[in-house]
């Protein structure tokens, strides 16, 4: 009945729904939630990111929503200070964070607007085989009661990093790594609106300035601490900023929460099988990272695009569409993995005397915090980060 079902509208469910709309292909999406409706994220939009949206056409629309352009990045760890800003991507200087239930909104309608059908409030039980092969889902009861059946030559499993499509189709981790971080955060209002890090050992706080005047301020803990945390949230993060960010945690007293403490300790870092006959995952349904590095929208996004580009055309033939869900899952890994490992490094939250006496070298040089701005939003790739400038100041740091 559709050529695609996509499960999930969220970053990564709903573009890949609208860009395969836009290719001619009837689609549909099925999203649990009743929208809108927020969901635990971090907000945050690399410049990559930015730039997707103002190609696939949405950019006005999220900046429409008053979420304040953050063309600056003033990261702090120890006595080292470095600000600055990522390189633009395809032009665009600045990031955004806009709240969830505005963003995921804003894509979904885009996907409706390109021809998709979206249901919420809409819960995936199974999936529905053939010879092996996914052939559509089953949507409400798996036990008899109110299901029903839809049928696709594809399901994309865009449902989260617990996704019901990746355990009926019994996706395999083909890599995980322990939970590394608890996090928890909360909305203040009063705060400059500037998107700021803070490092120290065991632990990391950042601020990100978000819609109607909120600043989401962010605490990450060691995974072993999370059940101390997680007794009393609010007070871990109040002296998890003061402990580490003293200048926020000011600021904080000077201004009012707007919201009780959202957290989790279930961090997970993973990549799965990304594909297998009739079915595919993107987002978190098919590679999770700890959320220290902000990177989860933007990778979703770039998921859907490549999921798109790889497809085509070849929607109809089913050869063509093997061969596209297996590009697909070799240009994931191959994107995705420098990001992953950098993501695990970061952590750990304790950062080692190479990476500090490197950091203080960069620091002293506008270009160079320019350049390590950009390997974290993604502009620069992380195997072109260290030259030869870069070096040579590490040894004169050293030396001194």
């Amino acid at each position: 009945m559709y050529d695609v079902i996509v499960v999930g509208a969220r970053a990564a469910g709903a573009p890949a729904a609208m860009l395969l709309a836009r290719a001619g292909y009837r689609v549909l999406i099925l999203e649990r939630a009743r929208f809108p409706k927020d969901t635990l994220s971090t907000l945050y939009i690399h410049q990559p990111g930015v730039a997707r949206l103002a190609e696939w056409g949405v950019l006005p629309a999220v900046a429409g929503t008053g979420a304040p352009a953050l063309d600056a990045v003033q990261y702090t760890i120890g006595d080292i200070r470095m600000e600055g800003c990522s390189w633009p991507a395809d032009g665009h200087h600045a990031a955004y964070a806009p709240r969830r239930h505005l963003l995921d909104a804003i894509l979904a309608e885009a996907a409706v607007q390109a021809g998709a059908e979206f249901r919420d409030n809409c819960s995936v039980s199974d999936l529905v085989f053939e010879d092996d092969r996914v052939v559509g889902v089953r949507i409400g009861s798996a036990r008899g009661g109110n299901s029903t059946v839809e049928r696709a030559r594809l399901v994309i499993g865009a449902d989260g990093m617990r996704s019901t499509v990746a355990a009926k189709a019994d996706a395999p981790l083909l890599i995980e790594n322990p939970a590394l971080t608890c996090a928890y955060y909360s909305y203040w209002s009063g705060l400059p609106a500037r998107f700021r890090l803070y490092e120290a050992p065991g632990s990391w706080v950042g601020t990100v300035p978000t819609n109607d005047g909120a600043t989401l301020v962010a605490g990450y803990f060691p995974q072993d601490r999370f059940h101390d945390v997680r007794g009393d949230a609010l007070n871990a993060l109040l002296a998890c900023v003061e402990s580490t960010a003293p200048e926020v945690r000011e600021q904080m007293a000077a201004g009012e929460r707007l919201e009780r403490v959202h957290g989790t300790g279930d961090q997970r870092n993973f990549f799965r099988q990304a594909t297998g006959p009739g079915w595919v995952l993107i987002g978190d349904a098919g590679h999770h990272k700890d959320s220290i590095t902000a990177r989860g929208i933007t990778d979703g996004f770039y998921q859907a695009q490549l999921l798109a580009d790889c497809i085509g055309d070849g929607l109809q033939d089913p050869a063509r569409l093997q061969a596209a869900l297996e590009q697909f899952a070799t240009e994931r890994l191959e994107e995705l993995m420098p990001h992953y490992r950098s993501t695990l490094k970061t952590g750990r939250l304790a950062a080692p005397d190479h990476q500090i006496a490197l950091l203080r070298a960069i620091s002293t040089s506008p270009e160079l915090s320019a350049r390590y701005f950009s390997t974290m939003s993604g502009v620069c790739p992380l195997d072109e980060f260290l030259t030869p400038e870069l070096l040579d100041l590490m040894a004169d740091q050293v030396a001194a």
